[in-house]
């Protein structure tokens, strides 16, 4: 019986009326009840926090995983470019307001340059504001429109880009009787057109493109596969300016390569990179140990001649493209050849870099034969932005000494601006003993050069100061350029007398270096585009294709075994 209650007594106490007799008991159990149910709730709360975190990691190391792959691919020192993400990463910060203002300066003087040409020269090549016309100095292709494409997309000026698209679409037509530039053309024109597509995604751009750079190809066929400077877009005959002796030119005929490279990688068609790239190989065949070359080539032979050695007019954008062709292809083997070629050019550079008296300027001379030349283009002040975009590819060392130079190279720079009345630089400069620098030829036409190192130092460094120069560099055009109707250039900077023209590269380069100067990093990233040598951003491609011989050019020389026009000297007035 004893044992039977027991029993009873333990069955009761599982019935619902046990605990409606018993408060405190009832209590106790929805207590207990209510603590077990948390318990268990935040271990399963704590068990999903802890999946999150983990595929949250998981993905995390995924991606590292595939930054790491991607830089051992490209061939670039591993722990060198995790350092730089990081240095970039770090200077991502909160646009500036007074960035903002000078942004929305910029852009107000892009819209007053854009809307002077579109109501005095719309269709035309150039604006000559001073009369009020427009003038066709490329053969009637619309130049200022298919330059500035790009600009007024970046700048967001909507309107203005749809506009300029329509008249790409219906109105520009290559079927011009014509002898044009090969290295204008394709710099203004190609690059244009492809950095619009680019940015776009309009494949009209892409149609155009093609079309005007086959007109082009005949220029290549030559028994070197160096091309001619001149070429007639209707007829297809191509040839050299007389004033050249029937020599090519070395700016010009190695300054296609950014943009047939990507006209290939966009088409499909290797036919626009191979004959670009043929130069380069024919170039190789007899690169000197210093690496520079002089401004002339024979078409036929591929021998250099004896002439002048420059990293300004003429010469200055082929040393440009042996860095910038690198960098498009993403720095992989298949493009290694170019980085290699370009040190080479680089320790030319250095040998021909000498400082002034008092001050210090360090500047790049000329070169003829063993004659030296104390004298240096504002074109190449194209040099210090090169410099400092090419550096991180150095080891530590060696990366600093090169940016150290382009620092020093850009303070010469800045004050050829500062030195003269107007605060614009002239076309050149001489160098004399005890006197620092003066104004060799007086006349400004707009040019982009030193604004453009500004921009790529401070991009690199994040100083400040780059912006505050060209600040006092866009207020000195403003001040000295801008007329009611467009811009114009100087024929003379110490007395401020103007010309009558506003270049295309007003628009394509100048403005838009300053603008992108005062945006943040992401705009245009170093990281996706690399602009051409007229400002064209075109997107970064990664080259898996294989060189010959595994160096790139047959053989025919051995390189170091490291993996780390500009505008010809336009004189329009």
């Amino acid at each position: 019986m004893a044992r039977a209650r027991s029993s009873n007594s333990r069955w009761r106490s599982l019935h619902p009326s046990y605990y409606l007799k018993r408060p405190k008991r009832l209590a106790l159990l929805f207590i207990g009840f209510v603590c077990v149910t948390l318990v268990v709730w935040d271990r399963q709360t704590l068990t999903r926090e802890h999946e999150i975190e983990v595929s949250k990691l998981n993905e995390e190391l995924t991606k590292l995983q595939n930054q790491l792959l991607d830089l051992k691919n490209s061939g670039g020192d591993v722990s060198e470019n995790i350092k730089k993400s990081a240095k970039m990463k770090r200077r991502v910060v909160k646009d500036d307001p007074l960035d903002v203002q000078r942004r929305e300066k910029v852009k107000e003087a892009m819209l007053h340059a854009w809307t002077s040409y579109e109501k005095y020269a719309w269709g035309q090549d150039e604006l000559q504001p001073q009369t009020k016309n427009g003038v066709n100095s490329f053969g009637g292709l619309g130049a200022t429109i298919v330059d500035s494409l790009d600009t007024l997309f970046i700048m967001g000026l909507k309107e203005q880009f749809e506009k300029a698209k329509e008249w790409v679409a219906n109105s520009l037509d290559f079927n011009k009787d014509y002898d044009a530039s090969v290295f204008e053309t394709t710099i203004r024109v190609v690059g244009g057109l492809l950095s619009a597509y680019d940015l776009s995604e309009d494949k009209v751009f892409l149609e155009k493109a093609r079309d005007i750079a086959d007109r082009l190809l005949p220029a290549w066929d030559t028994p070197s596969g160096i091309p001619y400077n001149r070429i007639n877009l209707l007829q297809g005959n191509p040839h050299n300016p007389g004033w050249t002796g029937g020599e090519s030119i070395l700016a010009d005929s190695g300054t296609e390569q950014l943009e047939f490279i990507a006209l290939s990688q966009r088409t499909g068609d290797p036919k626009y990179q191979q004959k670009a790239e043929n130069v380069i190989r024919e170039i190789h065949k007899t690169f000197p140990a210093d690496g520079l070359l002089p401004i002339y080539i024979n078409p036929h032979t591929g021998r250099t001649s004896y002439s002048t050695i420059t990293f300004g007019a003429m010469g200055d954008s082929f040393y440009e493209y042996l860095l910038k062709a690198w960098i498009q292809g993403n720095k992989t083997e298949a493009v290694s050849h170019y980085r290699e070629m370009w040190e080479i050019s680089m320790k030319g550079l250095v040998s021909l870099t000498q400082k002034t008296t008092p001050s210090s300027f360090t500047y790049i001379c000329e070169k003829n034969g063993d004659s030296v030349s104390h004298k240096m283009d504002e074109l190449a002040c194209f040099a210090p932005g090169m410099l400092a975009l090419g550096s991180s590819g150095y080891g530590p060392g060696e990366a600093q000494k090169f940016l150290t130079l382009a620092e020093e190279l850009a303070w010469t720079c800045y004050n050829f601006y500062q030195s003269t009345p107007t605060k614009l630089a002239g076309e050149n400069y001489f160098f004399n003993s005890g006197q620092d620098m003066s104004v060799g030829t007086s006349w400004n036409i707009l040019r982009p050069e030193t604004v453009e190192s500004l921009f790529y130092l401070w991009r690199l460094t994040g100083n400040k100061t780059y912006q505050e120069w060209g600040w006092n560099i866009f207020q000195a055009f403003e001040k000295n350029s801008r007329i009611e109707s467009g811009y114009v250039g100087l024929k003379d900077v110490n007395s401020g007398v103007k010309d009558n023209m506003m270049q295309s590269f007003f628009l394509a380069e100048t403005m838009k270096y300053l603008y992108l100067l005062f945006s943040p990093d992401s705009v245009i990233s170093f990281d996706e585009w690399v602009f051409n040598t007229e400002a064209h951003p075109l997107k970064i491609v990664s080259r898996q294709d294989r060189a010959q011989d595994s160096r790139g050019f047959d053989g025919q020389q051995n390189l170091p075994h490291r993996f780390r026009g500009r505008k010809e000297g336009r004189t329009r007035g």
